[in-house]
């Protein structure tokens, strides 16, 4: 036996609510972003580069140690978060240090870490 209690029998088109759906709907290369986006962050070494970032600034040598990684693959990937810019850098001396972008990034990936600890 099929349970309809989620299923809509109805053939009612509500005009309203599509056209002040219409309205609100940001334009596909928006979508593209923000797809583009979780993509970045749906890398695994990515995301913890991203946690590492949200602690503290950091180098490619700490990033590396930290994650048993070589600089050389730690930088492949800063490069890539660098050029759809969630994170941002700052030379001192010799050193170049990491972080992340600005608030939004880090409050997106806050509450993301917030959303699966949870569950």
């Amino acid at each position: 036996m099929e349970c309809k209690c989620n299923k809509c029998d109805c053939n009612i088109i509500h005009e309203d609510i599509v056209d002040k759906a219409k309205k609100a709907m940001p334009k596909e290369n928006v979508f593209k972003r923000l797809v583009n986006f979780h993509k970045l962050m749906g890398d695994g070494t990515r995301a913890k580069i991203l946690f590492l970032l949200t602690e503290n600034e950091m180098c490619v040598c700490d990033i590396a140690a930290t994650l048993k990684m070589t600089k050389s693959a730690v930088s492949h990937q800063l490069k890539i978060l660098k050029e759809n810019n969630l994170i941002k850098n700052r030379k001192i001396g010799k050193e170049v240090r990491y972080s992340l972008k600005d608030d939004h990034v880090t409050k997106v990936f806050e509450i993301s870490l917030e959303h699966v600890e949870e569950s």
